[in-house]
């Protein structure tokens, strides 16, 4: 499958994937500043998401074979590689099965354990709006109100929103898959699945994706790992503190002398 995605700058290649129901645009703030360090930053959106090709097929198996075929196309390696939630179960799949094409992995905000769905009441809520009657994006917006309250949440919801005619909108996600492979998002990673490599988590300091129970969990796939708190954040922490979360991770990849900065 070829995915779509966004470079900017050059030099070292830093890879960043967005969690469940994103894209690659909603790292393109922090991607504009990681390419400023010295780094080709590919933005890429996962299959069934952004601009990406569809498909009824969905799983980590998916979206890390997906990754490796990018990779060849664009002839990457040593690579520095950043995900968020899905983004980052993809990437921790790709660094265990691909150790020697990793250089540095950065998780956000999820770590290798199962998670039970919970996604259920967004789907709903997109589900439910009806295109033929939806004229603009405050529109769509009013829909989603009746469902999720939060205006965060609607907002990042609301960038799948495109006009797919001049007079009919869409959505960019392929709801109808990723609704019907949900359970798939929070499948724990193999048990035998390791990498020994250079690893950062972050978590946000309001989420309670990583917890200090969970450690060994972490610690049994990626034994070289160290683990940083982003504060003022929940579990979209890029988009909530990207300040500290871009220097946490320009911290780490310093200290693996990946940049001279």
């Amino acid at each position: 499958m070829k995915l779509h995605s966004n470079i900017l700058g050059s030099g070292s290649p830093l890879l960043i994937l967005h969690g469940f129901l994103g894209m690659g645009d909603n790292w393109k703030t922090l991607g504009k500043r990681f390419s400023k360090l010295g780094f080709e930053v590919h933005l890429i959106d996962q299959r069934n998401h952004g601009r990406s090709p569809h498909s009824e097929n969905f799983s980590y198996e998916h979206l890390s074979n997906d990754l490796l075929q990018y990779c060849t196309e664009h002839r990457l390696d040593k690579l520095n590689l950043l995900g968020h939630s899905m983004g980052g179960k993809t990437v921790m799949q790709f660094a265990c099965t691909h150790p020697n094409m990793v250089k540095n992995l950065i998780v956000a905000d999820i770590s290798p354990k199962y998670y039970a769905p919970h996604h259920q009441d967004i789907l709903n809520s997109l589900q439910a709006l009806d295109f033929s009657e939806i004229k603009s994006r405050s529109d769509a917006d009013n829909e989603l109100k009746k469902y999720i309250p939060d205006t965060g949440t609607r907002l990042f919801l609301l960038k799948n929103l495109y006009r797919k005619t001049p007079t009919e909108f869409s959505l960019r996600i392929n709801l109808k898959t990723l609704s019907e492979k949900v359970i798939e998002i929070g499948k724990a990673l193999p048990n035998n699945f390791i990498f020994k490599g250079n690893t950062l988590f972050l978590k946000g300091s309001y989420s309670n994706y990583i917890l200090e129970n969970e450690l060994l969990i972490i610690q049994n796939h990626f034994p070289n790992y160290k683990l940083a708190t982003i504060s003022n954040a929940g579990h979209w922490l890029h988009a909530e503190n990207p300040d500290s979360l871009f220097e946490y991770i320009k911290s780490f990849l310093k200290a693996q002398n990946t940049i001279d900065v």
